[in-house]
């Protein structure tokens, strides 16, 4: 194929090829020539012109296919157009010569339809250069109209809209004659003609004026014509002329002068309304010829007329745009509705028409006013309710009721797709919406009641808060109205319909409504006997009032079950004999009014078991089925109860048979298994009913049909935007559509499609629909033997019977024996014997040569199912044979069609049914089917059934994919576009290949690249088809084709076809546009996006006008779509789509992206509602400001984005929110406002989140203001968002503040609305949410800012401190319940905020960088927050409390159910305690935290003063935990009830932490253990844990778990916290009893105390009894989790292993050394004897620490590990059980083996030398030396070792080593004991001396080698005073020199460095220190030498001159050396 890509056709490669490569290979060069035209220079284009033309007219002659002929065309105007033209008239007359050849042959006929299509594109492109000869052409072209076939019509009609396009008001001579061809082609038998000949006059309109002023009423009466008949395409094309050419009509202007002289008249809107109604009312006979049956009345506008003109209507309204229809909705509603008005009979003579009729009336106001803006639709909806009094005013009732529906049905749609943003429209008392919809419920039509009760129930969906109101409203009005026939009809439904709205309100209704419905059912029915007139409506209303409750849930019903099932017992007779009485005794009205009765029963129960499943327990099933035989008796009886009393009997017996029957399908069959053959007699009987007249094949079989084959079918039976009326061309003239008022019942259900009205069909065939499922079900469960004798019967029924009754009779039984076999195969059952087989395979054969397509298509779908559930090769194989020899032999269409579909069914259940020979003949006759040119439904079909084997049979199927892709290309290359059913298979076709080669495609080979090459051509092929679905196919196939060999598709062409058909009228080709884009922006969001904005850019006119994807992107115009769309699917993928473009692109684009969100925000925000932001702005000065921006529009430009709806805008907040998401894993300039301003200083193109500040508080303050409540919650989650992200950003320009401090106007203006009292509990509970996070944030410090946000938190405190009782009667109580948790969910989180703030500030502050001014700020704050919180503080803890004690109630297991309090808790009622549940999960965590801190606050001691008498309105106590006695909970000593918190507050968290759920939040951890941190911080607690031990094991234990199952370092540190106190309180506690043994035993012999503590005499820890051992366990395993080399068997060796020491993260250090003092705590809590059992572990665990993180660090400092393991050390050391008797001696050897241990450590293990760090060691043995007791360490061979380490690391070279080494032996040197630091003077003294005197000589260079002199003379000092008498003087001699050395005389001190001078101040200082203490020494050393003292003298006198000059340096000086000798001693020793 790469030969072809070249600019002349290479014809040496072409000639080689054969036929069906030749094509490919030309349309492959043509494509390519199109795009190689256009990219090369005019030059070279005219230098091959000639060859280039003569190839291409050479090709016309080659009979090229439609897709060829159409790029042929094309490529030569587009050759003419870039090079010379001279030639074109040659190319013009050849094409008209051969047009006008006589040749008719077939093989002809290509070759003329190219030249007709050449001339389009010719004229096309050249236009006006070729007006003069244009005349003879359409001449031409139209005479050869008159003998062409179909395709040469459609063609040319498509040629001549070419040309007009082309030439335009040129073409004007030929207007009449084309309009005439034209007409005829508008009414043509080929439907593709007719839609042809539409295009071709809608170009036409355009100029030729005359078809829509003098011809407008021809032009109409032929396209009413043209909808007879008609198919969906045509209907859409013919509808778009329609409506445009009476649009036109109406806003052109006058035409010019020179045509006024016509004197053309201007047509108003009400003749063109006269006209569409014309059409609509009376179809296409126009208005005078009038026949004779139309004055009788008796013929009807056939139904695709009235389809047509209503989508007529549609495009009319469209085209004048949504402000025309503003101004004129008056007229234009008044117009509509009058079309189901009784003036016009014809519409509504029948049910079956008047449902109709209204259907289409409704689909007009839903398109038209659906499109409009909601400031546009709240005018609409005031219009509708002015009709809607006007017609309730109508006396005559049927004159106006369908008139009513209409209207009704269009306001309930108006107001759910308005949700809440209505609230204003039904505020608004002038319009009295409310008023006049339940005016009209007693309205005396049904149908006019259940439409007004379904608007309320649409109100009550989108306004929540009015769901509860209407319901008393209704339930009253009910009540007092009981004794009028219409109210208790009307009333109930209304009941009935708010009821059902409940399901889709998340905060439901007051609990107690239930009972006043069930308690009104009830006495309905009680007295529904006492009046006649009354009874058949009461009986209706109750047990519908009844099925209704039941969608409320068990949680309500379960109060109720007992009543109903009574109710339901009550309701059938007893016994068969009491049935019989019945019988003999009732007359027509009694029945009529018992089967009604009975019908409402069996309703209730359905509902029942539908809605409240979980109820089913095996009693209520044993309750309910008593009455069932009963039921089935009457059944039985129904047909001789009918003929008793004949036709109002009717319709309540199929009513009650099929009420039974949709019961018994949600019941088990076992329940009834001794009616099941009664039933199924039954069954049979009404399926081959002899009255049933009409067949409802399109209700039946498409449930029973597969999904994929129902393509085949008419397109109505997929998914357009249509299918609300088109539904109705689905049914032959008999059979209605499904309306609300043939099953009342329907009302409450929950509706499949969304929103709109529920449409049951009528009872007949619902009964049919019914009784077909449940035989499918029945027949699997009865006796074989009964099976086959049923089925036998049914067979025999269909040939009882003749002609059309033969059709319906086979249509139900078919439908049966399908259902049948597909609950068989589903329930994995078999089929039965053989005999069996036979019945169902004749049932099965008959109906796949059916004439009904849709009965085929079952049929195949059973004849697959039938070899599935029998599962035998040789049975499956002989059905394919049948299959292929009918194929074979069969001529028929019907019969082959249905056969091949049979054979691809078949694998579709097998998979690649056997053998590749049986695969190879399918395949073969398939092939040969699928060329059969003369029948387009069999090629179908054939190919249908291809793609289906192709599908299944996987990679056996490779061998066949080279012949099936070249006969797919040859038919996508020649079949005609008319036929666009058979390209649909071939799509499917190429589908299920391309997914058959899957991934392969991406390869190298020869055959995978002409393999590819072809897909992709085949892709080409079908984009260019005029067909939508086909170009739907052609994008899922290029989509597939992108996923799998990305490389190979082209994307810039793909996403062009995807921008053009964004805005498709197709629902099916958006859809698949959508799920390609949404494949796409996964893996390339950035460049589907980049070529999009180029297309735009480049391309004039191809781009829908729709979407406007130049200025706003293909993000904007996505936006745009969504807020059109009305498909749920659809919405949902183009969010998807979205989301993944943001997710890839916000950051990049972020300007782009917040623009778009604000402009979706700003479009339709009425700002009319926030004229003022704040009430204090006064006050601020500068910071009103930034605040009054957002009540000002300062820009009144045209929004890209016009009134966006409500969930548009909620989207956009959304959006906002993910892209702050997205910043944060970018750059962290995002978030640093200094950063990213320096950064947009160097480059202006960068662009960071921060620098939006202002735009984000912005868009979260409109969404947060706004009406609709969902809006407002997503707001108040973006400003949640924004304070989190951005609360701790410092202002660079006032230090000290945050860059959010400037919005707090705003911030306070956006969360006041949410607190006013008719403002719904969710939005409250989420605004707290936001006050506390804001409050929390700190980042407003003046209290005065703080108070106002601060204020609505304390009006919710008081508007809930009446409890459960005093919140609003709206809503379900858990919604009160969620309101109340949030506001002390939020209190809470103040409150810990003031709390933290407090214990930080009161800490000395660790810097003192920060200026006076903010600590004074901060304190003020941290103080004035806790002050703000304290007032409130005595009603909180108890409404705390009380929370929490609900809370633990709650989480009981369900066995405590019986213990729970009845009436329920302080916040929760008992029978929502289900929903309030989840309430209590999202908030209690920060109520425990805070409550513990405020039980910490008051350290357990006081006892609240108003503990008893509470001042709250009604006292919140909690219901007190024990209630065993109800005298003994009124007193409670203060004790008890701290006790009783205490437990409160341990049992909740030990609860929650010792079962972890997968879903538990991190902050609900932390918050746990925190609390637990705040409880044990105070001493009562800790004596309560430390006197309990197993509580304490039970927390270690619980704790443990926790450390084990969450990674967070965060959640661990905070457990060890916990530990550590549980172990203080144990500490607490030993001590305790230690203290109070010895005062008591104070007399007797020390040897006779008991020994407390752990390990007690025997010193053995047990473990799971121990709490020794289960810190040990816990610590152990955080220590090894960080250091593995500490697990002795992970090293593999007890012993110490060499390996490099290491330094560990930040958080593991943390947690190593939390770990570390808990281990060193713990011998505190031992006796003796167990101290010694666990010392081991402990100094095991604390060296190995320091041996594996001794790390050197700079500047000789010590890891944190390190430090703490020393710290740890030391306390072991010196803990008093070293020194105890027991212990002492053993306690002595392991301290002695630590130390060797240690010692060790230097030693090079297996001969390689560690790098342990030596300072860190020597500190470690400086501890022991100085903590321990003298006998550990003075043992000779140890101290020997130790001395030795000293003496080796003095000797290093490291000034900062010595420096550490000076401070431990001065430690060491100052030691008490002599026995200890004797030793370690003798030995190293003298070394010290040497290496003061080598710096003398050396003259030290730096301050380090200053400070190591500091601390050696230190040393020496110290000794000095350390030395007893006899020695000093020596001492004091040695020193003395060293210090002279080191001064300077006056004359030297001028010159000398800082470090020298430093050196001598140092020096001076110390000799004026030493002289005076020592003078006798000192004179004595200054007599021997003299010169000596000549230089201390000359210092002297040097020194006091200097002194005036440097008094101030010198304190600078001495400073430095102080501070920074790093004073570790203080650590540790």
């Amino acid at each position: 194929m790469e030969l072809a890509h070249s600019l002349l056709l290479n014809e040496e490669a072409y000639n080689q090829l054969g036929e069906v490569q030749k094509a490919e290979f030309i349309f492959d060069w043509l494509r390519y020539l199109e795009k190689l035209l256009l990219a090369t220079s005019r030059s070279d284009v005219k230098e091959k012109q000639k060859t280039l033309v003569e190839q291409l007219l050479s090709l016309l002659n080659s009979s090229p296919g439609p897709p060829t002929r159409k790029l042929l065309a094309k490529n030569l105007g587009i050759l003419y157009s870039i090079g010379d033209t001279f030639s074109v008239y040659e190319t013009i007359d050849k094409c008209n010569d051969l047009i006008r050849s006589k040749d008719d042959s077939p093989s002809y006929l290509p070759t003329k339809l190219a030249a007709v299509v050449c001339l389009g594109s010719l004229y096309k492109k050249l236009g006006r250069i070729l007006a003069n000869t244009f005349t003879d052409t359409v001449g031409n072209i139209l005479k050869a109209m008159k003998s062409a076939e179909s395709q040469g019509r459609y063609e040319i009609m498509l040629s001549l809209q070419n040309i007009l396009k082309g030439l335009g008001a040129a073409a004007t001579p030929c207007h009449r004659d084309i309009y005439k061809a034209a007409r005829s082609c508008l009414t043509d038998r080929s439907m593709a003609v007719r839609c042809a000949a539409a295009k071709c006059l809608l170009e036409l309109q355009n100029e030729a004026s005359f078809m829509w002023t003098t011809d407008l009423d021809s032009v109409a009466t032929l396209c009413f014509k043209s909808f007879e008949g008609s198919n969906y395409d045509v209907r859409i094309s013919v509808s778009k002329l329609l409506g445009t050419v009476l649009a036109k009509a109406i806003i052109s202007k006058h035409p010019g002068a020179a045509t006024s002289r016509q004197n053309i008249r201007r047509v108003s809107l009400e003749e063109v309304l006269e006209l569409l109604g014309t059409g609509f009312l009376r179809g296409s006979s126009g208005f005078l010829r009038a026949s004779g049956d139309m004055l009788k009345g008796t013929s009807s506008v056939s139904r695709d007329v009235r389809v047509g003109v209503t989508q007529a209507y549609v495009v009319f309204v469209s085209t004048l745009g949504g402000a025309w229809l503003e101004r004129n909705f008056a007229t234009f509603l008044s117009h509509v509705l009058s079309l189901v008005s009784q003036s016009h009979p014809k519409v509504t003579q029948t049910q079956i028409d008047a449902v109709c009729g209204r259907r289409c009336v409704s689909f007009i106001l839903r398109a038209t006013i659906g499109s409009l803006g909601e400031k546009a639709q709240v005018a609409a909806a005031k219009d509708i309710c002015q009709a809607v009094w006007k017609l309730k005013k109508v006396v005559d009732v049927a004159a106006s009721q369908h008139m009513l529906i209409c209207a009704l049905q269009e306001l309930g749609n108006l107001i759910h797709s308005l949700g809440t943003t209505a609230a204003p429209l039904l505020q608004d008392s002038s319009t009295g919406i409310l008023d006049s919809v339940i005016s009209v419920i007693v309205h005396p039509s049904v149908s006019v009641q259940l439409a007004a009760a379904w608007c309320l129930h649409c109100i009550a969906v989108a306004l929540p808060s009015y769901l509860t109101p209407l319901l008393d409203r209704c339930l009253e009005r009910l009540t007092v109205l009981k004794s009028s026939p219409e109210a208790v009809t009307g009333f109930s439904f209304a009941v009935a319909a708010l009821l059902g709205a409940v399901q889709h309100c998340p905060l439901g209704i007051p609990h107690g409504k239930g009972k006043i419905i069930m308690t009104l059912a009830e006495d309905l029915l009680c007295s529904a006997a006492q009046n006649s007139r009354l009874s058949a409506q009461r009986t209706q209303a109750g047990w519908l009032l009844i099925a209704a409750l039941m969608t409320l849930g068990s949680a309500v019903v379960s109060h109720h079950l007992a009543r109903v099932l009574l109710l339901w017992k009550c309701v059938f007779p007893v016994s068969p004999k009491d049935l019989e009485t019945e019988k003999s005794r009732g007359d027509s009205f009694t029945w009529q009014v018992t089967l009604e009765g009975r019908a409402g029963a069996l309703c209730a129960i359905k509902s029942f078991v539908s809605h409240c499943g979980d109820l089913l327990t095996e009693e209520v099933i044993q309750r309910l089925l008593p009455p069932l035989p009963c039921a089935v008796d009457l059944l039985t009886q129904l047909s001789s109860i009918l003929k008793t009393y004949g036709s109002p009997l009717k319709t309540p017996t199929l009513v009650y048979r099929q009420r039974l029957y949709e019961l018994l399908i949600l019941l088990p069959p076992e329940t009834y298994k001794g009616s099941l053959s009664a039933i199924l007699k039954e069954l049979a009987a009404d399926l081959t009913a002899p009255d049933i007249q009409v067949a409802a094949s399109t209700f039946l079989l498409p449930p029973l049909c597969h999904r994929d084959d129902l393509l085949l079918l008419s397109p109505l039976l997929q998914e357009t935007d249509h299918r609300f009326i088109e539904e109705q061309l689905l049914l032959c003239n008999g059979i209605a559509c499904g309306s609300l008022e043939y099953d009342p019942y329907s009302i409450y259900e929950k509706d499949v499609e969304g929103n709109s009205v529920p449409k049951p069909l009528p009872p007949t065939l619902s009964l049919i629909s019914s009784a077909v499922k449940l035989f499918g079900v029945l027949c699997a469960h009865v006796g074989e033997a009964q099976r086959l004798l049923i089925l036998e019967q049914l067979l025999d029924s269909i040939k009882h019977t003749k002609g059309a009754r033969q059709q319906v009779v086979q249509l139900h039984v078919v439908s049966s024996v399908s259902s049948f076999l597909k609950y068989v195969a589903g329930s994995k059952r078999n089929l039965g014997p053989e005999e069996i087989r036979r019945p169902v395979l004749a049932l099965v054969m008959g109906a796949l040569e059916s004439p009904s397509p849709l009965l085929r298509c079952a049929a195949a779908e059973a004849w697959a199912r039938l070899t599935q559930v029998v599962d035998d090769g040789t049975f499956t194989a002989a059905l394919a044979q049948v299959s292929f020899d009918k194929l074979k032999s069969a001529r028929d269409v019907v019969t082959r069609a249905g056969h091949s579909l049979a054979l691809g069914s078949l694998h579709r259940y097998l998979g690649g049914i056997s053998s590749s020979q049986h695969l190879n003949s399918c395949v073969g006759i398939l092939y040969a089917l699928s060329q059969d040119s003369t029948s387009p439904d069999v090629q179908t079909w054939a190919l249908h059934a291809l793609s289906l084997i192709i599908d299944s049979a996987g990679p056996l199927y490779y061998v066949h994919v080279e012949p099936t892709l070249s006969l797919i290309m040859m038919l996508l290359l020649n079949v005609p576009p008319t036929h666009a059913e058979v390209h649909q298979s071939l799509g499917r076709c190429l589908n299920a290949l391309i997914t058959t080669l899957g991934p392969e495609l991406q390869g190298n080979s020869t055959s995978v690249s002409t393999f590819r090459t072809s897909c992709l051509l085949g892709c080409a092929v079908m984009q260019d088809n005029p067909d939508c679905l086909v170009q739907a196919q052609a994008i899922s196939c290029l989509q597939q084709l992108h996923m799998f060999a990305p490389r190979h598709v082209n994307l810039s062409s793909l996403v062009s076809c995807l921008c053009v058909n964004l805005c498709s009228p197709y629902l099916l080709l958006r859809r698949a546009v959508l799920a390609c884009l949404r494949q796409l922006v996964q893996r390339e969001a950035a460049a589907v996006s980049e070529h999009a904005v180029m297309l735009a850019k480049d391309s004039r006119e191809e781009l829908t006008p729709d979407a406007n994807i130049r200025e706003v992107g293909l993000e904007g115009a996505l936006l745009t779509l969504l807020d059109k769309e009305t498909d749920q699917r659809l919405c949902h993928d183009i969010k998807e789509t979205l989301n993944h473009m943001l997710t890839s692109m916000a950051v990049d684009k972020l300007s782009f992206w917040l623009k778009l969100c604000k402009d979706v925000l700003a479009a339709s925000a009425d700002f009319t509602t926030i004229t003022c932001v704040d009430t204090m702005q006064e006050e601020e000065g500068d910071k009103g400001d930034d605040a009054s921006v957002l009540t000002t529009r300062n820009d009144d430009r045209s929004h890209p984005f016009t009134n966006p709806r409500w969930p548009t805008r909620v989207f956009a907040a959304e959006c906002v929110c993910r892209i702050i998401n997205q910043c944060e894993n970018a750059h962290s300039a995002h978030f640093d406002i200094a950063l990213a301003q320096e950064m947009k200083k160097k480059d202006s193109r960068n662009d960071f989140l921060v620098l939006h500040l202002a735009d984000l508080i912005r868009m979260a303050f409109m969404a947060a203001t706004d009406h609709s409540d969902q809006l407002r919650l997503s707001g108040l989650e973006t400003l949640l968002v924004v304070i989190r992200r951005f609360a701790t950003i410092p202002e660079p320009e006032f230090p000290g503040h945050v860059i959010l401090e400037q919005y707090q106007a705003n911030v306070g203006a956006a969360l006041r609305p949410a607190f006013t009292s008719e403002t719904p509990p969710d939005v409250t509970a989420k605004a707290c949410q936001v006050c506390s996070a804001w409050i929390a944030s700190g980042v407003v410090s003046d209290l005065n800012d703080l108070r106002r946000v601060h204020q609505l938190l304390v009006s919710s405190l008081t508007k809930i401190q009446a409890g459960k009782e005093a919140l609003s009667h709206l809503y379900n109580e858990s919604a009160s319940t969620m309101e109340i948790l949030a506001v002390l969910k939020a209190w809470a989180e103040v409150y810990i905020i003031a709390v933290e703030r407090h214990k930080n500030h009161r800490q000395p502050l660790k810097t003192t960088t920060c200026s006076e001014e903010s600590v004074r700020n901060g304190s003020h704050s941290s103080d004035g927050l806790r002050d703000l919180v304290h007032t409130d503080l005595a009603t909180l803890s108890r409404l705390w409390l009380a929370a929490l004690q609900d809370f633990a109630l709650l989480t009981l297991p369900s066995e405590f159910a019986s213990q729970l309090p009845v009436e329920g808790g302080a916040f929760y009622t008992a029978e929502t305690s289900e929903n309030a549940k989840l309430h209590y999960y999202n908030s209690w965590a920060l109520i425990l935290h805070a409550t513990a801190l405020w039980l910490t606050s008051t350290g357990f001691v006081v006892a609240d003063p108003d503990e008893g008498a509470s001042n709250l309105s009604r006292p919140v106590t909690p219901t007190s935990m024990c209630q065993g006695s109800s005298s003994g909970a009124a007193v409670k000593s203060p004790e008890d009830v701290y006790t009783d918190r205490f437990h409160l507050i341990l049992g909740i968290s030990v609860e929650f932490l010792c079962s972890l759920r997968s879903d538990a939040t991190m902050e609900s951890i932390t918050a746990c253990l925190h609390a637990l941190q705040a409880l044990l911080d105070v001493p009562w607690p800790r004596s309560k844990i430390g006197s309990d031990q197993d509580l304490g094991i039970e927390l270690l234990n619980v704790l443990h778990r926790v450390i084990l199952t969450r990674e967070s370092p965060s959640i661990q540190l905070a457990s060890l916290e916990v530990v550590r106190q549980i172990i203080c309180a144990a500490q607490e506690h030993v001590k305790e009893k230690r203290r109070s043994a010895e005062v008591d035993d104070g007399a007797a012999e020390k040897e006779t105390l008991p020994e407390f503590g752990e390990g007690k005499d025997t010193g053995g820890l047990v473990p799971g009894k121990s709490l020794v051992f289960a810190t040990l366990e816990l610590c152990v395993c955080i220590l090894v989790r960080q250091l593995p080399e500490l697990n002795p068997k992970l090293t593999g060796s007890p012993g110490v292993k060499a390996t490099k020491p290491q330094m560990l993260s930040e958080d593991g250090s943390k947690l190593v050394s939390a770990a570390l003092v808990i281990l060193s705590e713990l011998p505190a809590v031992c006796s003796p004897e167990g101290s010694i059992s666990i010392l081991p572990t402990i100094l095991y665990l604390t060296i190995g620490v320091l041996r594996e993180t001794a790390v050197r660090l700079p500047g000789c400092q010590l890891s944190p590990t390190v430090a703490a393991s020393l710290q740890a050390l030391k306390g072991i050391l010196s803990s008093p059980m070293a020194r105890a008797e027991k212990s002492h001696a053993a306690w002595t050897d392991l301290l002695r083996s630590a130390l060797t241990t240690i010692l060790d450590c230097w030693d090079p293990v297996d001969g390689t030398h560690q790098e342990l760090d030596e300072v860190s060691l020597l500190t470690a043995i400086t501890v022991f030396i100085l903590s321990s007791s003298p006998e550990v360490t003075t043992i000779p061979c140890l101290q020997k070792r130790c001395i030795e380490k000293f003496k080796v690391t003095l000797e290093t070279k490291d000034p900062m080593v010595q420096i550490k080494i000076y401070q431990l032996l001065l430690s060491i040197f100052q030691y008490p004991n002599p026995a200890v630091s004797y030793p370690y003077i003798y030995s190293l003294v003298s070394s010290i001396v040497e290496k003061l005197q080598e710096i003398d000589k050396r003259k030290p260079e730096d301050t380090t080698e200053f400070q190591v002199f500091q601390e050696g003379v230190k040393v020496l000092e110290a000794l000095v005073t350390v030395a007893e008498e006899q020695h000093r003087a020596q001492l004091v001699a040695c020193l003395l020199p060293i210090l002279i050395s080191f001064l300077l005389d006056e004359n030297a001190l001028g010159s000398a460095t800082s470090i020298m001078r430093n050196l001598h101040d140092f020096a001076l200082q110390n000799l004026m220190h030493i002289g005076p203490q020592y003078s006798s020494v000192f004179k004595s050393v200054m007599a021997s030498s003299p010169a000596l003292k000549t230089r201390l003298e000359a210092a002297i006198k040097g020194n006091q001159e200097s002194v005036k000059v440097r008094i101030p340096t010198s304190k600078h000086t001495k400073h430095p050396g102080k501070n920074s000798s790093i004073q570790l001693k203080t650590n540790f020793l």
